[in-house]
């Protein structure tokens, strides 16, 4: 069930090609290469012993864990080198998410993931991304020569700007992971933004979220990390919803009929259209897979 229609389809498409579009990367765009989140939860919960049923829920398997070592960022390391261990994608492969986004002129790339995966798919295609972490917590740094330079305040095309807002594999300690973590950002993204501040979200990254569409890859709806985010950023960022958003969504998983499935997405449909979301029903491959035949042979 793929419900965007033509005119939806055009407008993305336009937005794409002249750079009016800020993807959004989750999870599901590094399916087939990374463990999924309920996969990596559910190893690590072994590991650890995790005694409650909801060994899924990786926010809770982790601050579970944190309690039981009594150190965050040993708990975190011991995630990202599971992680690190994994492979990689093909960044030549044009129906690979990471590699079709990085083919397009945009200047911003916003993502919630841990891995390099865009950057090096920026790379691929001989562009000069710079990188930056989000300061959720006092402990990490704020990228000020970057965002004091035009690299950063005005990104470009050819050198786009990638924006991490829950850390990257190279640094363990920068990663929201926990329960405690996600809390503690959202509190802090609050604060910052009453504050009138622009230390979480810089100059070019408030201007990548309120006066571009965004394109949500690799996010589920029914998911509590994109939930507790972009409720966050509504209420941090209120010019979020000005624009008109695409999200590709995998559809529920029911133990039940195809009719109450689709009843379920018509519900979380109508739902999200309240933050103006056009959403796509299918895995990040299949979008790809729509987006690059609709962009006509490659030249």
């Amino acid at each position: 069930m793929h419900d965007m229609g033509e005119a939806e389809w055009e407008r993305l498409l336009d937005q794409l090609n002249s750079g009016d579009c800020t993807p959004f990367l989750g999870s599901g765009a590094c399916v087939g290469t990374l463990p999924t989140g309920t996969a990596l939860s559910r190893d690590m919960a072994r590991r650890w012993d995790y005694p409650f049923a909801d060994d899924h829920d990786l926010p809770r398997v982790t601050q579970f864990a944190v309690m039981r070592y009594g150190d965050s960022v040993y708990v975190k390391r011991r995630v990202c080198d599971e992680l690190d261990a994994g492979g990689a994608p093909n960044f030549l492969d044009p129906l690979e998410p990471h590699a079709l986004l990085a083919s397009f002129p945009l200047p911003v790339y916003l993502t919630t993931n841990y891995d390099d995966f865009i950057l090096r798919s920026l790379e691929a295609v001989g562009k000069r991304p710079n990188v930056a972490i989000c300061p959720w917590n006092k402990g990490l740094a704020y990228a000020e020569d970057l965002f004091s330079s035009e690299a950063g305040w005005n990104p470009r095309p050819e050198a786009p700007l990638i924006y991490h807002l829950h850390g990257n594999l190279q640094d363990p300690a920068s990663i929201v992971l926990a329960e405690d973590d996600y809390l503690e950002f959202l509190t802090n993204l609050a604060v910052d933004g009453v504050a009138g501040g622009q230390r979480m979200l810089p100059t070019s990254i408030l201007a990548a979220l309120t006066r571009r569409p965004l394109l949500f890859i690799g996010y589920s709806l029914q998911d509590w990390t994109f939930r507790v985010l972009f409720h966050g950023l509504l209420k941090a960022v209120p010019g979020i919803n000005r624009r008109r958003h695409v999200s590709v969504q995998l559809a529920p998983s029911l133990a039940s009929t195809r009719a109450d499935v689709l009843e379920v997405q018509r519900q979380l449909a109508r739902y999200y259209e309240d933050w103006r979301i056009s959403i796509f029903w299918g895995t990040a491959e299949e979008f790809c897979r729509e987006l690059r035949r609709r962009m006509g042979p490659v030249p």
